[in-house]
C-alpha cells in the first residue's frame, strides 16, 4: 500500500475531498459474461435515469467538475472519466469490453459516480504518492489518448511524474491485462455520492469474484489544512 500526501491547495479548494486507495494481488482475464451482465444492468439504470443535459448534475460528477473549476480547469473540455463513460451510456454507445479488472473498475466508477484510477503497482516508482495540480507543459501520456494537457487538473504523482488524473490515467502505470499481478486503485471522491467504505466493500467483492483477488487492503486519505 502506498502512502498519499496532498498539496495544501486541496484543503483550501476541495475540503470535502476523500481518496480511497485499495491494493490487491490479482489475476486478470478476458471479461466474463457474469461481470459484463453486471455492467449492463448498471448501465441500463443510468440510461433510464439521466438525459444528456443531466449527466453532469449527478452528485459525484458535479462535485468533481466543481473541483476542476476551483483548480483552474474547464470540465467541459476535460471531462472526468466517469462523466465521459456515463455520457457514452446515455448516448447509446455503451462501454468498451477490455478485461475483468479494467471493466470492473469502470463498473465501480459508473455505479459510484466517482472517477477511479487503476494502476500496475509494480510500475509505480517510490513508496509515497502526492496529489498536486498539473503544470503548464508538464508531460503526460494518457491511456488511449496520447499527450494530455494536464495543467490545472488534479494530478497524482509518483517519483517520476503524473500517474493519474480524474480525466485519464497515465499509460506508464496503467493496468496491462496480460501481465499485471498487483493492483493499486484510487477513487477520487470530491463530494458525497457513494461513501468510501461502501465503495471499498463493493470493490473488494468484485475483485474477489472476478479477479481472484487476495491480500486486499484499503485506506482512506483526506487533505489536512496547513497549520498556522
Amino acid at each position: 500500500m502506498f502512502d498519499i500526501t496532498f498539496d495544501d491547495i486541496f484543503a483550501e479548494k476541495t475540503p470535502d475531498l476523500t481518496l480511497l486507495a485499495l491494493s490487491a494481488d490479482i489475476t486478470d482475464a478476458p471479461t466474463c459474461d457474469a461481470l459484463w451482465n453486471e455492467i449492463q444492468t448498471v448501465a441500463a439504470r443510468i440510461a433510464s435515469s439521466y438525459e444528456m443535459p443531466m449527466v453532469n448534475k449527478r452528485p459525484g460528477i458535479a462535485t468533481t467538475r466543481t473541483a476542476y473549476k476551483a483548480l483552474g480547469k474547464d470540465p467541459n473540455r476535460y471531462r472526468p472519466s466517469t462523466e465521459a463513460m456515463c455520457r457514452r451510456i446515455v448516448r447509446g454507445d455503451g462501454l468498451y469490453r477490455v478485461s475483468n479488472v479494467v471493466d470492473l473498475v469502470n463498473l465501480l466508477s459508473i455505479a459510484s459516480g466517482h472517477s477511479i484510477g487503476a494502476f500496475d503497482s509494480d510500475r509505480i516508482v517510490g513508496h509515497t504518492l502526492r496529489l498536486g495540480v498539473g503544470r503548464e507543459g508538464e508531460p503526460y501520456e494518457a491511456v488511449h489518448r496520447g499527450p494530455l494537457n494536464i495543467a490545472g487538473l488534479p494530478v497524482l504523482r509518483d517519483e517520476v511524474g503524473g500517474i493519474a488524473t480524474p480525466t485519464s490515467d497515465n499509460a506508464r502505470t496503467a493496468i496491462r491485462p496480460e501481465s499485471t499481478q498487483h493492483l493499486f486503485m484510487v477513487a477520487n471522491l470530491y463530494g458525497h455520492e457513494m461513501p468510501a467504505d461502501e465503495l471499498a466493500e463493493y470493490a473488494s467483492r468484485l475483485l474477489t469474484q472476478y479477479a481472484a483477488a487476495s491480500d486486499i487492503e484499503y485506506r482512506i486519505f483526506r487533505p489536512v489544512p496547513a497549520k498556522g
